[in-house]
Parts: C-alpha cells; structure tokens; sequence
C-alpha cells in the first residue's frame, strides 16, 4: 500500500467519523454531551482540513502516489 492510498484511506475514515459524532450530536439530548460531540466534531474538522491537503500535495507533487 502507497502512502498516497494511506493518507486517503485515513481522510475516508476522518471523513467517516465527522459524520459519525454529527450523528450523534443531533440525537443526544444532554446539553453538555451535545457540546463535547459539537467540540470534537470541531477538531475532526480541521485535521479532515489539513489531511484533504496532504492528499492534494500527494496528487500534485508526488505523482507516483496517484
């Protein structure tokens, strides 16, 4: 397995799991749950973020990763 496929693997399972914790944000009643979901959810978002442009580098710069 390439690395390029491994960052992409990886952004696939983040991209998973913001949708996950949005989930289960919107169903969980207890405000305090509802704000650590909306907080993590938060923190996914960015590193979705940063590895959405490490795959774009990956693309770019290091075609052998395609």
């Amino acid at each position: 397995m390439t690395v390029g496929s491994q960052v992409k693997g990886c952004f696939a399972s983040i991209k998973n799991i913001e949708a996950s914790l949005e989930t289960l944000a919107n169903k969980v009643q207890d405000v305090e749950a509802k704000n650590a979901y909306n907080e993590v959810q938060q923190i996914i978002s960015q590193i979705k973020d940063d590895l959405k442009k490490q795959v774009i580098y990956l693309a770019r710069e290091e075609p052998q990763y395609k």
